[in-house]
């Protein structure tokens, strides 16, 4: 049964200077619904990884009310919002965010840390069973910089997951990355979402708007769903 785990009302957001209001969002409503494969897609700077970061409770709206699970969360207090981070929202970036001074464990191992009644054996656990997710149980030890681009965000990707959260949230995820190690990525990304994952992807790869179930096309900040043919 669908749940809408995320809903979004009319959220703008304006970025102030002496000389002018710019507006990144204006009124934009949407939901998230379990189980959600969604791509929002925009050229550069059309407002896309704005909204991405509101989702993540990175970025606070100027206006606006962010429901998640039916909670308003829009003025929590800044403490109260890295918590639900923590619990609630896996994290996939184009740069993979790997701390380069830990290893592919430690690296993975990151958000359960702060987790309580979460003793080591259990987390060691949750770190092999994600690694062994994504292809890569057999890199527990080594750096990131030993590892190429496409196993460096598998790993990221198994971060993501680790805490099995409410929503993925994933920018640019295979930016970085060349067109065989895009599809790895992405084809894994279509796996998880089959196996009950929540997914959002910011992305200016077209090739997504065939494995997504939902489709949004974000301009001077304006969000519109497009409608997905699957004739094809």
């Amino acid at each position: 049964m669908k749940e809408t785990i995320i809903n979004i009302k009319n959220i703008s957001k304006i970025y102030s200077t002496d000389r002018m209001d710019t507006y990144a969002l204006k009124d934009v409503s949407f939901t998230i619904q379990n189980q959600d494969f969604i791509a929002i897609q925009g050229t550069s700077g059309s407002g896309k990884s704005t909204l991405l970061n509101i989702l993540g409770l990175l970025t606070t709206p100027t206006a606006g009310d962010y429901f998640l699970k039916d909670k308003n969360i829009s003025k929590l207090k800044s403490f109260q919002k890295a918590f639900i981070r923590n619990e609630f929202i896996g994290f996939i970036f184009q740069n993979f965010n790997l701390i380069d001074n830990l290893n592919v464990k430690k690296n993975v191992e990151l958000p359960l840390i702060y987790r309580k009644g979460m003793n080591k054996k259990i987390r060691e656990e949750l770190v092999e069973k994600a690694l062994n997710h994504v292809g890569l149980g057999h890199r527990l030890h080594h750096f990131p910089k030993q590892l190429s681009g496409g196993q460096q965000q598998r790993v990221a990707i198994a971060r993501a997951i680790i805490g099995n959260p409410t929503i993925i949230l994933a920018d640019e995820p295979t930016g970085n990355l060349d067109s065989k190690n895009s599809q790895s990525v992405m084809n894994l990304l279509k796996e998880l979402n089959e196996s009950g994952s929540t997914i959002c992807v910011v992305t200016h790869d077209t090739r997504y708007s065939e494995m997504v179930n939902r489709n949004f096309l974000i301009e001077d900040g304006l969000l519109s769903e497009l409608e997905i043919n699957y004739s094809h």
